[in-house]
């Protein structure tokens, strides 16, 4: 159930141990990043078994004189493998900011990878997406603007046929959008919720996750309130989502983390949580809850505190809401058992990443608040002495403090978590 697909995003390096091991320390990296920072990521997609067969090769600086001849070569070599071999070369040398600049400021070369993007030659197509791609996850803002003209043909093509092809398009979008509001601003207009609505009923797991990227960025963006979430919850985005966070054989790590967190920036725009919560959102996460507290309980990965976060966030939040009491919140999280989930979780968050302890102790308020069940729960399942034992963890100490005060009272209404919840813009990843 818990399956994660093998890793895909790595920096450049030399042998394949030395591949491995950084592929490993980036990871790492990033998920202390996505815990502990409020960071708006970027994903670089590089293809193994190319990696792999390149090993040895340095990515060099080229200068304007070589890139044009390599533009010129991949426009008009005689053989095709001679044109796809002139942007491999060119795609390499993208890899370094110097080249990425000096790219940018030869007049026509960003028209032409355009036009071997949108040639009739598979192989040119992939490797021009490619060389996109590494200028998509430039730092430098001129580099990502100087990307805008091939924005809308990215878009077109995630409705291609290409598993591969779709999920590099997806993530170049992903670091595109985050970047730019121009390129916001073009997309939105030429249909880029109807077009994710569609890739989400992709039955590829790369595709999925890619997709899961592409809209966590577009959904961090400030405008997001006002133009971005209305259209996502008047498509089938949300049934879509949920679907994907069921619990069951299917369920993916990966996907899961990318539309958990999908689901928590939705919800923290305060747009139309009703709606969520009438569409199952509050039971899909209190099933996924159980499942994940069982999890943690049969295995050591680390990633899972990645999915613990924005689910707690999210019924955390879900439950803080006029109709989630309208519907019977705390019911629709069923009984005792995720009062026990919630605290295996804490077990497990204290172990792994107690930071966010927090998050954990603010859902068990707002589970217990206006509700004498859960608060029994607490003394029959003999819960209180573990709470009082996270008294030594210093970051716990207020919200402990007002969960053991909402018990002891069990009549206070649900409270808001004041570090993170209600934030639009937040971009904690």
């Amino acid at each position: 159930m818990w399956s994660r697909q093998r890793g895909r995003l790595k920096p450049l390096c030399c042998g394949v141990e030395e591949l491995r091991c950084r592929r490993r320390e980036r990871e790492a990296a990033l998920r202390k990043a996505r815990r502990e920072q409020q960071l708006v990521s970027k994903r670089l997609l590089r293809d193994e078994a190319l990696e792999e067969a390149e090993e040895g090769c340095v990515a060099m600086i080229f200068g304007e004189a070589e890139i044009q001849q390599f533009l010129q070569l991949a426009q008009r070599g005689t053989e095709e493998k001679e044109r796809e071999g002139a942007l491999v070369s060119l795609r390499r040398g993208l890899q370094r900011p110097e080249t990425q600049q000096t790219f940018i400021r030869l007049e026509g070369s960003i028209r032409t990878l355009v036009g071997l993007l949108t040639s009739n030659q598979a192989l040119l197509q992939l490797e021009a997406a490619r060389c996109l791609h590494e200028l998509s996850h430039s730092e430098q803002s001129a580099v990502v603007e100087a990307c805008l003209p091939a924005t809308s043909y990215l878009l077109t093509y995630l409705s291609g046929h290409s598993s591969d092809f779709i999920e590099l398009c997806l993530y170049t979008l992903g670091n595109l959008i985050v970047e730019s509001e121009a390129v916001r601003r073009q997309l939105l207009p030429q249909g880029i919720v109807p077009a994710l609505a569609a890739c989400i009923q992709s039955p590829h797991l790369t595709v999925l996750e890619a997709l899961g990227y592409a809209l966590s960025q577009l959904l961090q963006a400030k405008e997001a309130p006002e133009k971005i979430i209305p259209s996502v919850l008047g498509s089938t985005l949300p049934q879509h989502m949920l679907q994907l966070l069921q619990p069951g054989p299917k369920l993916n790590l990966g996907v899961a983390v990318e539309f958990a967190w999908c689901l928590h920036y939705i919800i923290c725009s305060q747009v139309n949580n009703a709606l969520l919560i009438t569409q199952g959102a509050l039971s899909t996460l209190g099933l996924l809850l159980l499942d994940l507290a069982g999890a943690v309980q049969r295995t050591e990965d680390a990633g899972l505190e990645l999915l613990a976060c924005p689910v707690l966030r999210c019924l955390s939040n879900l439950l803080t809401e006029a109709a989630a009491e309208a519907v019977g919140g705390q019911l629709q999280l069923r009984d005792e058992r995720v009062v026990a989930a919630l605290f295996i979780l804490l077990q497990f968050l204290l172990q792994k990443q107690p930071s966010l302890l927090p998050e954990g102790l603010w859902l068990l308020n707002n589970l217990t608040a206006n509700s004498p069940s859960f608060c029994t729960s607490l003394l029959s399942l003999d819960l209180i002495e573990p709470l009082l034992h996270l008294l030594s963890v210093s970051n716990v100490v207020s919200v402990l403090r007002k969960v053991l005060l909402t018990v002891s009272v069990c009549g206070q209404g649900p409270c808001s978590p004041p570090c993170w919840t209600r934030w639009p813009s937040l971009t904690l990843k």
